[in-house]
């Protein structure tokens, strides 16, 4: 795993240099800044990072739902199957958002229609898609209920009438229904208890092997990535400032930023009196700080780092990481 694939065959998905920029107030918010990561089929990417780093963004531009107005691609290509999807035609875009690639969004609340039946919701995505009659359809969201666990007796039953686990259950159908080749789950158990969260995600594990589904895994939550990632980037600034498997970020964690997502999740194994939070907030992604981006909450930070933009460097166990004082973290200094 590179931000350059390695392999000689073109990845799964690819996006290369991606900038994206939202405008308001008379102010440009740079909310993507250069990110490249690659995906192969069948595989899980966790990105990871505190609100506002860019993750969703990054979800949406792929799947090319940003705001008509407000918001655009300032840079950079996204390529599916070897196909740049920035380059489409709008008309040929819709077919493939939901068949292709779909999205598990974050709030089931407001990603269901409530004056529609859940039943018609699914059958609607695989009736645009895949064609086939009126039962046909039905059939398929029947299908779909059952497979996330729902009685297919509640096909005529409207979102208010399920619990949050349940609608989310249903995102996850009508997301699935087309058997999609890339899925985008923004943080999908967020809003969900312990034991709904472990069902959902198991659910989520099963249906993705089933079908060979690559990922893209949005969360805050480091014990879902340990559970269900193959690779892990970690997102600032609307930057990818460390890469690599999940092997490599969890036993290796290098940039000063990675080390205090890890430092501030409790430990079963110690006994801790106090967490260890970052310091300091995210910065404005309107005014963003000259050089790397976290060296004002870095305890590391140099003149060097406040100086200019700082290029990805290769660790000593092969993962990545945007980084100048990597030897100094490493000793300990």
């Amino acid at each position: 795993m590179s931000e350059q694939s390695k392999n000689t065959t073109a990845p799964f998905l690819e996006v290369k240099d991606l900038a994206v920029e939202y405008y308001s107030g008379g102010k440009v918010i740079h909310a993507v800044n250069g990110v490249n990561l690659t995906l192969e089929k069948g595989k899980t990417l966790g990105l990871v990072g505190e609100t506002g780093a860019g993750k969703t963004t990054i979800a949406k531009s792929i799947l090319r739902i940003l705001p008509d107005v407000g918001a655009k691609v300032a840079n950079g290509q996204i390529s599916l199957d070897g196909q740049n999807l920035l380059s489409l035609p709008e008309h040929e875009m819709r077919k493939i958002r939901g068949n292709k690639i779909s999205m598990i969004f974050q709030d089931p609340m407001t990603a269901l229609n409530p004056v529609q039946t859940v039943g018609d919701q699914i059958a609607e995505a695989v009736r645009l898609h895949n064609g086939g009659n009126k039962r046909q359809a039905e059939e398929r969201a029947e299908e779909m209920l059952k497979m996330v666990g729902i009685s297919a007796d509640r096909y005529y039953e409207y979102p208010h009438q399920f619990s949050g686990g349940m609608k989310q259950r249903v995102v996850i159908a009508i997301a699935l229904a087309c058997n999609p080749d890339l899925l985008l789950a923004d943080e999908p158990t967020t809003a969900l208890d312990v034991t709904i969260q472990a069902q959902v995600l198991d659910l989520i594990a099963e249906l993705r092997q089933k079908y060979n589904t690559a990922m893209l895994l949005i969360t805050h939550d480091m014990g879902v990535v340990a559970t269900t990632c193959d690779d892990v980037a970690v997102i600032y600034a609307g930057n990818i400032i460390e890469y690599g498997t999940k092997e490599q970020i969890f036993d290796h964690p290098t940039h000063p930023y990675t080390i205090g997502l890890f430092a501030a999740i409790p430990s079963m194994s110690e006994d801790e009196e106090w967490l260890h939070p970052i310091e300091g907030l995210p910065p404005d992604p309107a005014a963003l700080p000259e050089g790397c981006a976290f060296h004002p909450r870095c305890p590391y930070a140099t003149e060097e780092c406040k100086k200019q933009p700082i290029a990805m460097q290769i660790t000593k166990d092969g993962h990545q990481c945007r980084c100048c004082c990597m030897e100094q973290i490493a000793k300990g200094e």
